[in-house]
């Protein structure tokens, strides 16, 4: 009985790990006239900035920007450090 409460303790906390936030910095545009916006979004599913970059492309071409580029990835540590830096766009897609 130990084990087995040792065991679904130990499978929750890995799942825990896995399910862990993840957040993408990026940078994105708009034409005519030309804008350009860094933003901060969290990402679902892989923590990759192949996900990353599929995920943000619709979401962002939906409001007429576009994907310039995904600067990187990273956990809530990183989130603190960002927030002036993406003002409005911190978060919103």
């Amino acid at each position: 009985m130990k084990h087995l409460i040792l065991s679904t303790l130990a499978l929750g906390l890995m799942a825990g790990a896995a399910q862990a936030a993840c957040y993408a910095d990026y940078k994105a545009k708009q034409d005519n006239p030309l804008r350009l916006h860094y933003g901060v979004a969290q990402i679902d599913g892989d923590c990759s900035v192949a996900n990353a970059a599929q995920q943000l492309s619709g979401a962002l071409a939906a409001d007429g920007w576009q994907l310039l580029n995904v600067l990187g990835v990273f956990d809530d540590s990183g989130l603190d450090e960002r927030i002036e830096s993406a003002g409005q766009y911190y978060l919103r897609y």
